[in-house]
């Protein structure tokens, strides 16, 4: 502890010439922290200024600016003279003409380097990864080539990982629309180079939709450790050209603290209400289906057999390719899809198909046929109903959505059966979305 009174360079309101007064606990606690003129605490955004690219480098002093000598202690600030303002503290560049060049000149060099650069420590204290994107409008398909990582932080006690990357699409991430590429072990430099597809994806979900990437440790006696995501919008991917991607992952972005959340909760639970009511009443998307519709006009050629002969009396040829992102009926998150057609007004009962049943999948790939024996007149006449089942052991089997195609018909599947009646003889393939609620069909087996 030092004694009450000290000769030490302090304010001239304390030091009188010739006189040593004592110095007070406040002047005391202030000599320990900054011998000296106490000079005003600048802001750390003062010393890291955010100029705009085409601001000049080199601003001219302002007129209460003082250029101070490249030493910044306070003997030299003394015996330059005159006070040290608060603009003053800049650092002159050596060589600078008349002491033009400051400190936030040179910050200003340092904002050309964007923010996620992959070369700042701070960006790349999770990794890196390296991946590509390709939408083919053809096919209503995103594929995603997962390339390789780099640096990842390590996550077990050996110093390594067993990283695996995974992707949603967002809004509405579940197990439908998650894709994951295989697990590689012990190494911080992953290479996977694998390929993952997105089927039924429209134009409007490239416009609307956001793709998250995230990089994964596998556990296998524990749970999975979250490394690092990234997030890309896919408007930003050109169709049908390849976008690649080198990115420096991030943690994911915090939620809402649990104050302000349960606020809004209370501030919008009548909006909630009628919301869910709204819900209920409107038709609810359930996933997507891939449909080929081929008709085959009467052919006068009596040598074909089979099937063959079967089609060449004429006719509508239904083929049921594959359904994406199905809505999950059974308790384990997923469903045990299958589809059937009918082709109403169906008198006879004689109209429905059904395909095989594909166990435990959001992504059912069906590829199959069916035939119905029928004039072009007829026809224009009739809609076709396809419906969307999970088939349940021991109980009644569950409606996960439908759609209807026909001259009464809106928007895609008006347009698909259009197409289909024009083009005699041609396959016309489309993706159709499916509903909750499908006019003319149960929705109970």
């Amino acid at each position: 502890m030092r004694s009450s009174t000290l000769a030490l360079p302090v304010s001239p309101m304390t030091v009188r010439k010739g006189k040593t007064l004592a110095v007070s606990i406040q002047e005391h606690m202030a000599i320990d922290v900054c011998p000296g003129p106490i000079r005003p605490i600048r802001q750390i955004s003062a010393y890291f200024p955010r100029l705009s690219p085409t601001s000049s480098f080199s601003e001219p002093l302002l007129p209460n600016q003082v250029a101070a000598p490249t030493s910044l202690s306070p003997s030299s600030a003394e015996k330059g003279g005159g006070a040290v303002g608060p603009g003053s503290s800049s650092l002159l560049l050596p060589g600078a003409a008349g002491g033009g060049g400051s400190l936030s000149a040179m910050s200003s060099m340092d904002t050309s380097i964007e923010i996620d650069s992959c070369d700042s420590d701070d960006n790349t204290a999770l990794g890196t990864l390296e991946f590509e994107l390709l939408y083919e409008r053809a096919t209503s398909s995103l594929h995603c080539t997962v390339i390789k990582a780099k640096g990842l932080k390590p996550m077990d006690f050996n110093g390594l990982s067993d990283p695996y990357v995974k992707l949603h699409l967002l809004p509405g991430a579940c197990k439908a629309n998650k894709l994951k590429t295989k697990t590689v072990r012990n190494t911080l430099n992953p290479v996977w180079n694998e390929t993952l597809t997105y089927f039924g994806i429209t134009e409007e979900d490239m416009y609307r939709k956001t793709l998250r990437v995230s990089v994964c440790d596998e556990d296998k006696l524990t749970h999975n450790e979250f490394i690092g995501e990234s997030r890309v919008a896919l408007r930003r991917v050109k169709l049908d050209q390849t976008k690649h991607f080198n990115i420096c992952l991030e943690h994911p972005p915090p939620l809402p603290s649990p104050t302000a959340m349960s606020t809004a909760l209370r501030g919008i639970s009548c909006y909630l209400r009628e919301w869910e009511t709204e819900q209920t009443r409107s038709l609810e998307e359930r996933g997507r289906l891939l449909l080929c519709l081929q008709y085959f006009p009467p052919s006068s050629d009596g040598d074909v057999k089979g099937e063959a002969k079967e089609r060449a009396r004429g006719g509508l040829c239904v083929g049921v390719k594959r359904c994406a992102h199905l809505a999950a009926m059974d308790v384990n998150g997923f469903s045990d899809p299958y589809v059937k057609t009918y082709l109403k007004p169906d008198v006879q009962k004689k109209s429905k198909h059904k395909t095989a049943v594909i166990k435990k999948t959001l992504n059912p790939e069906f590829n199959e046929e069916f035939f119905y024996e029928i004039t072009f007149s007829e026809l224009a006449t009739k809609t076709l109903e396809v419906t969307v089942w999970d088939y349940d052991l021991g109980k009644s089997n569950d409606f996960i959505g439908g759609v209807s195609l026909g001259c009464h018909s809106q928007g895609d599947p008006l347009q698909h059966w259009i197409d289909c009646l024009k083009n005699k003889g041609t396959k016309v393939e489309r993706w159709h979305t499916l509903t909750n609620e499908l006019p003319g069909s149960t929705l109970q087996e």
